[in-house]
């Protein structure tokens, strides 16, 4: 059986984040999963990439069908400022039940997030973890028992420093 390395190939540019203003949106709904998610991209994004912490906000709100609500109020709320958001990282879990309900919640917040950077022009990192059972969703934040563990926040804060550095030359003109 052939193996690979899952996760985002690691870019060959380097991205320089001590520039960008991020916003994380995170929900409060499986708590310790998203913590340690959030942990994850924010100590990425300084750590690798020179975001400065007082660069990121970071903003809760209860369960992952209010992402979308809460980005798109966020991002219109910088842009009346000064200091609007280079990019977003929504981070939520959603874990299966014995109901549609999981369904319904993962269809709407993948179309909601993707329509707020659609419609805002702020590139939006999808964090939101869609898993069968905690065992899943557990590994995914590297805390899980699994020697397979990884926790996905880094990956979604190294994604949220490219995507923000790649948007701002973008817009700016200088690709």
């Amino acid at each position: 059986m052939t193996t690979f390395t899952k996760g985002v190939t690691p870019s060959t540019e380097k991205y320089d984040g001590s520039s960008l203003r991020v916003l994380i949106v995170h929900t409060r709904w499986n708590y310790e999963i998203v913590e340690a998610l959030v942990r994850g991209a924010t100590e990425t994004m300084t750590s690798e990439y020179n975001v400065k912490a007082e660069n990121i906000s970071v903003q809760s709100v209860s369960g992952s069908y209010e992402l979308p609500f809460a980005a798109q109020s966020l991002i219109k709320a910088s842009k009346m400022g000064t200091q609007w958001f280079n990019v977003v990282i929504c981070i939520g879990v959603l874990i299966k039940g014995s109901t549609m309900h999981f369904e319904y919640i993962a269809e709407a917040v993948s179309q909601g997030i993707m329509r707020v950077s659609l419609d805002s022009g702020v590139p939006i990192v999808f964090g939101v973890l869609t898993c069968l059972d905690d065992e899943q969703a557990l590994e995914r934040a590297g805390l899980g028992n699994k020697e397979s563990k990884h926790n996905h926040g880094i990956d979604w804060g190294r994604c949220a420093v490219e995507m923000g550095v790649k948007n701002h030359k973008w817009m700016s003109g200088t690709i």
